[in-house]
């Protein structure tokens, strides 16, 4: 086969949940480009029209938008149906949806956390992606195919240095939020494990800090993160998740699964 054929996604049905903006944006746009129908969920049905129809000026391919709370295992089962039912088939999930690392509502220290904070941000991240992989698998596993790339973070195999946050007077990251991806992370090991022989690969997408113009981000932050990075920069929005996601949702990848691919920069390995 063509190297460059094994990235083709013609023909294949991807869903990406959170796809409506930032990373899962970005990881739409890429399989889009790539050939992939799309499936596009958020919180709010008006923002998943809107980058829909976006992606579909932009590359042609057929998306189809859909509103998704992923906190609520309902939600998440009749909006798997839907995407379904509208090809016949899901080849490829990235379980994107979550956050909050970051901007979590109320104070982020863990002596001033409110146990609800922590509690609604674990069941995003975790159980939210938790209740993806179960209604998509069971379609794969019928199938006998499937992609399931499921977005972990950094925060998820380092501590943080929270000093960072402190001198810029930031609200910092609650260590609910690494207790999730690190939940994310031992979730695809162990699914790689259970899905694999029904010829279903699992695997986790780690990211670093990342920037862009819509983000809002202080450039004191993004000069400090830098410094602190091998790489001498942030991920870029736009850029730097695209090729990974494309190279696990793509054939490129079918000998690669229960793998954690790291997208920072080497921000985890320089300390």
């Amino acid at each position: 086969m063509n190297v460059m054929d094994m990235f083709r996604l013609d023909g294949k049905v991807a869903m990406v949940t959170g796809g409506a903006r930032h990373l899962g944006y970005d990881m739409a746009d890429a399989l889009a480009e790539a050939g992939a129908d799309l499936v596009i969920t958020s919180r709010t049905l008006s923002s998943a029209e809107t980058s829909a129809e976006k992606l579909n000026k932009e590359h042609g391919v057929e998306v189809f938008p859909l509103e998704l709370d992923q906190s609520n295992h309902a939600n998440v089962s009749q909006a798997v149906t839907k995407a379904h039912e509208w090809k016949g088939h899901i080849d490829i999930l990235i379980n994107n949806a979550g956050g909050g690392g970051g901007s979590g509502s109320g104070p982020a220290h863990l002596f001033k956390r409110a146990p609800k904070d922590a509690e609604n941000l674990i069941t995003i991240n975790l159980m939210g992606a938790l209740y993806c992989c179960q209604e998509v698998a069971k379609l794969m596993a019928e199938q006998k195919s499937g992609k399931i790339i499921n977005i972990a973070s950094i925060a998820g195999i380092v501590g943080r240095d929270r000093r960072m946050y402190e001198r810029l007077n930031m609200n910092g990251q609650p260590v609910d939020y690494a207790a999730a991806k690190g939940g994310v992370i031992g979730m695809t090991l162990d699914l790689a494990g259970l899905l694999s022989p029904m010829g279903i690969c699992v695997n986790a997408i780690s990211p670093g800090g990342f920037t862009g113009p819509t983000r809002g981000m202080i450039d004191e932050f993004t000069k400090a993160y830098s410094d602190r990075t091998p790489a001498g920069h942030m991920g870029r929005d736009e850029i730097d998740i695209k090729g990974a996601a494309l190279f696990l949702a793509s054939p490129a990848s079918d000998y690669v699964t229960g793998q954690n691919l790291v997208v920072d920069g080497g921000f985890s390995i320089w300390q």
